[in-house]
């Protein structure tokens, strides 16, 4: 694809607004993280690491429709190689830009938490972007770190950490596993199938 079809394909999925509401979605998690004082008390991030990276995913959701996907799904050329590589370079840019906010304590709620949520959560979206459509993404994934939130203060053990993996310390090897799960699942559903359809009706 030549470098005007790039910009085509980057404008008709909102690439300028996408990389602004990823900007703020980190201002956001900074801010939170600083009134939380979190430096102090890495537990004061849970919060963070938990709705930070269902922010980011839904915007990164929102960005993978197109308004021709009849003329995607007839082109010559496979497009899953570009799909993939737009929704694995956001995710990345994402996950760099959200480790911004839990600086410090990598073994409790740091970086590693931060990347693993922000993969998992956006596996979440993609994988509801391909079932659902790109307007419905966030609903799912909203559901679901919802739950993990506010279940997993009782809960304990090593299945635990596979459901309630949004809510567990960077360190913890089944969350990884869960979450690295998610991403390679709706990643590559993602890919290969696109987006469902949408009518113009759908909220």
């Amino acid at each position: 694809m030549s470098t005007h079809g790039l910009l085509l394909c980057a404008r008709s999925r909102a690439l300028p607004p996408t990389l602004a509401a990823l900007a703020a979605t980190t201002g956001f998690a900074v801010g939170a993280a600083a009134l939380l004082n979190a430096y102090v008390d890495p537990d004061r991030r849970v919060p963070v690491i938990a709705v930070a990276p269902l922010l980011a995913s839904a915007v990164i959701g929102a960005s993978l429709h197109t308004p021709s996907d009849e003329l995607d799904r007839t082109a010559v050329r496979p497009w899953w190689p570009l799909r993939l590589a737009w929704l694995t370079a956001l995710t990345a840019l994402a996950a760099l830009l959200l480790t911004l906010a839990v600086l410090g304590h990598p073994q409790t709620f740091g970086p590693p938490a931060m990347i693993r949520n922000t993969l998992g959560c956006t596996g979440l979206t993609a994988l509801s972007a391909a079932l659902l459509g790109p307007r419905l993404s966030w609903l799912p994934t909203f559901a679901y770190v919802s739950a993990a939130y506010l279940g997993a203060s009782g809960a304990r053990g090593h299945g635990a950490a596979l459901w309630a993996w949004p809510v567990q310390p960077g360190s913890e090897p089944a969350a990884w596993a869960a979450a690295l799960t998610a991403f390679a699942a709706g990643t590559a559903l993602y890919a290969v199938y696109g987006h469902r359809p949408e009518s113009p009706r759908t909220p």
